[in-house]
């Protein structure tokens, strides 16, 4: 391109970014100020804010048409717009990571005086930055894990001989040559189901630097194996490192499909009610493709409408036995539940308890189950106390929890045992939720009909009787 136009097309971008931006400022992420974030508030605020992460094969920053020039589009859209300047890894992978998760951290912290909503703060990264993007998605703890993930280009493996070499090295120095470390933070193995964020990526067909089907289709692919939310958009030509340069031949038609796929996702009303949903295959939705849009869990939020925020902490196969084979308290879901901050409470456990192999351990379900209440809910320990005196019981501190009984197992696949079920852990449940003054969803009644809506195996509810789930505990709810 003619070096003037260039130049007279970033002096154009440079106006329209002032007539878009309401305030622009730098701050330091680090005390020496090696990394930096640059701020972009818009005029009119959405409430949606992005963390932009530039590449560079972590030995530079591209943080031109991969990093600020995104800025006026973004604030035209009324979306907060943050530049980090990350510190290279020079042998230190933690060190760019630490760098985005504290960019995320203080948009959060700070999301009241800027206009954001805390729960609409999403990711960008382009090439490396896109694999570190992936990383914090995928990664982070949940307070730093980002709501939404926009991947251009992304690296994504760390295997240099399926992806972009000095990447791979520059991340990992001398951790290149561990296995484990390699497959770790090849992001498309890490990915989980509920869990990790909405993602969209962005690529050109004929990308001769980052290969794309072993990097950005991986990811695609393993979102898509786990139910996740997922979106690809592939241009026909564009090569590597086109960003938001004018330059792109798809430039226009990339912008339309990147905000008509941010004006699609809606995020949760600003006060609604959380209602974490805390269970074993049941609540994760086996056996329904795409359980994060059509499991119980989702069919409930939309039963109850905007003023709920329901999340899926779902896990297949777990127990609510800590010495059972899968015990669900070990689970990131279950942090990630506490870290929610939840309003309300649906604990659906017990069925895998009813295995042989678990059930051996019986005689500790009542006090695994009172210690996953007693987490929830520290103050119910003094209220237990007072209501065996019968004295008047403190104002509820902390979530409403709801303990639901399993759902009939109407065959005894897996050697689930409908028996232990009805005669040993039902009880149970029963006799902690009188202690501690909980509702029961008893479920194995309400549910006991529904036998046309399980699949073949017996034990778990097809779509049909997902969407019975959420009727009931909906009803329940609003009670």
């Amino acid at each position: 391109m003619n070096r003037k136009i260039y130049t007279l097309l970033l002096l154009l971008l440079a106006a329209a970014v002032q007539a878009k931006t309401a305030r622009t400022f730098t701050l330091n992420l680090t005390d020496d100020g090696k990394a930096q974030m640059v701020c972009f508030l818009p005029d009119a605020p959405s409430g949606k804010a992005i963390v932009g992460v530039p590449g560079g094969g972590y030995s530079m920053l591209s943080n031109t048409h991969e990093g600020t020039q995104a800025s006026g589009w973004l604030n035209d859209q009324g979306i907060a717009y943050f530049v980090v300047n990350y510190r290279l890894p020079d042998g230190d992978r933690t060190k760019p990571i630490s760098d985005v998760e504290k960019g995320i951290r203080i948009v959060r912290d700070s999301a009241d005086v800027w206009g954001i909503n805390p729960h609409d703060v999403g990711i960008m990264g382009f090439s490396a930055g896109g694999h570190l993007a992936s990383v914090i998605s995928t990664h982070a703890a949940f307070d730093e894990r980002p709501d939404f993930t926009i991947l251009f280009y992304p690296v994504i493996s760390m295997d240099e001989r399926v992806s972009h070499v000095w990447s791979c090295r520059n991340f990992l120095g001398e951790d290149q040559k561990n296995p484990d470390i390699v497959r770790d933070f090849s992001t498309q193995n890490a990915v989980r189901r509920h869990l990790t964020p909405p993602a969209v990526i962005i690529s050109a067909n004929d990308d001769r630097l980052v290969p794309l089907v072993t990097n950005g289709v991986q990811y695609y692919t393993a979102m898509r194996r786990a139910g996740n939310e997922c979106s690809m958009f592939i241009y026909p030509t564009g090569d590597h490192g086109f960003g938001f340069g004018p330059w792109f031949k798809y430039h226009d038609q990339m912008l339309t499909d990147l905000g008509n796929w941010l004006k699609a996702r809606q995020a949760p009303k600003p006060g609604a009610i959380r209602v974490a949903c805390i269970g074993n295959s049941i609540t994760d939705g086996h056996g329904i493709d795409m359980a994060t849009a059509y499991g119980y869990p989702a069919l409930l939020q939309k039963k109850l409408g905007s003023d709920y925020w329901v999340r899926n902490f779902g896990v297949s196969g777990r127990t609510m036995l800590n010495r059972g084979d899968q015990p669900y308290m070990k689970e990131v879901a279950w942090a990630d539940a506490q870290r929610f901050k939840p309003d309300v409470v649906i604990i659906k456990l017990g069925t895998n308890d009813s295995k042989p192999q678990n059930w051996q351990y019986a005689s500790e379900f009542r006090e695994d189950l009172e210690q996953m209440i007693l987490t929830l809910r520290p103050d119910l320990a003094q209220t237990a106390k007072k209501k065996s005196k019968k004295t008047k019981t403190a104002t509820p501190v902390g979530p409403q929890i709801f303990l639901c009984t399993p759902i009939p197992a109407i065959k005894s696949t897996w050697d689930i045992n409908e028996a232990v079920i009805a005669n040993e852990i039902i009880p149970i449940q029963q006799e902690v939720a009188r202690k501690y003054g909980l509702k029961v969803i008893d479920l194995h009644t309400l549910f006991a009909g529904d036998s046309d809506k399980m699949l073949s195996d017996g034990i778990h509810p097809d779509g049909k009787g997902a969407q019975r789930l959420a009727d009931i505990i909906a009803e329940e709810i609003r009670r």
